[in-house]
């Protein structure tokens, strides 16, 4: 009888172990699923954070008589793809260091009750690589961040723009032009890769005004241009002289056309050359359909 006794309990010992080991198992089958969802649900807000990222930052509306700081811009750049003289942009907008522009800000490019030209206001421009340690000192636009409180310049409040009459335009568009050098043509006008024409020469060359105006720059400030004559001959019509080897003329002074202005080199060129570019309202222009035949 003990030893059927034994066998039994051995047995039931035996049966009860095997249900234990049974259940554990059944317990751990059943946690793998939970981990698995953590895991998932711990991985999700990180996917759902990296959207806004990758959207960008929406872009801010321009309104006519304004322009939006891109990165790469200087004052000058600003000024020459509006077609105004940079000190008044820093006039009109109150900038007391005129360095001190950033991406995105908003800068008023026509004066604060002028009537609005289409065109003159939201002419594009490419990014350029900035200038630092130039006439005008470092500058801060590529690595200034977009913020979204950044506000236009205060100004009195104005009615609805007045449009340029198309009769005043015309009559701005007849002066009457020069070719700036005697040298022969090496690049004509391309609105992508050449926005002017580039006259061959030798250093030294006369570098006369294509027209009379008043010098609203003569530096080398705007890489990419060496030293640099910017020449505004009305409301709409801007002309540059680039890569010179001397300047003549100063900013502020009034010029003659066939006056001689600069000196040909090839300061920030791969080649002694004049490259000459004619903007009208801020627009590159190509030169030879305002320039007499030769």
């Amino acid at each position: 009888m003990r030893i059927g006794f034994g066998r039994h309990l051995a047995w039931t010992l035996a049966v009860c172990a095997l249900a234990c080991l049974a259940a554990c198992s059944v317990r751990q089958a059943k946690r793998v699923p939970v981990e698995d969802r953590m895991a998932s649900a711990s991985a999700a807000p990180t996917a759902q954070a990296a959207v806004p990222a990758a959207t960008g930052a929406p872009d801010i509306p321009v309104r006519p008589g304004y322009y939006a700081v891109k990165p790469g811009d200087t004052l000058i750049r600003v000024a020459l793809e509006t077609g105004q003289n940079w000190r008044d942009l820093a006039r009109w907008n109150a900038l007391d260091n005129p360095n001190l522009i950033e991406v995105g800000q908003l800068l008023r490019v026509l004066p604060p009750e002028a009537p609005v030209a289409t065109g003159a206001a939201v002419a594009q421009v490419l990014p350029q690589v900035p200038v630092v340690g130039t006439a005008l000192g470092p500058q801060r636009g590529a690595s200034a961040a977009v913020s979204a409180g950044v506000a236009p310049p205060a100004a009195a409040p104005a009615s609805a723009p007045r449009p340029v009459p198309a009769q005043a335009v015309a009559i701005e568009d007849e002066i009457d032009w020069v070719w700036p050098a005697r040298g022969h043509l090496l690049g004509g006008f391309d609105e992508v890769k050449n926005k002017g024409l580039d006259i061959a020469g030798s250093a030294g060359d006369t570098v006369v005004a294509a027209a009379g105006g008043k010098v609203v720059y003569a530096g080398s400030s705007l890489r990419g241009y060496g030293n640099l004559i910017i020449l505004k001959h009305s409301s709409s019509f801007l002309s540059a002289y680039a890569h010179n080897q001397t300047l003549l003329v100063k900013e502020d002074q009034t010029v003659q056309k066939g006056q001689k202005i600069a000196e040909m080199g090839s300061s920030d060129a791969d080649r002694v050359k004049l490259h000459f570019e004619l903007r009208r309202l801020g627009k590159p222009v190509d030169p030879s359909k305002y320039l007499p035949q030769r």
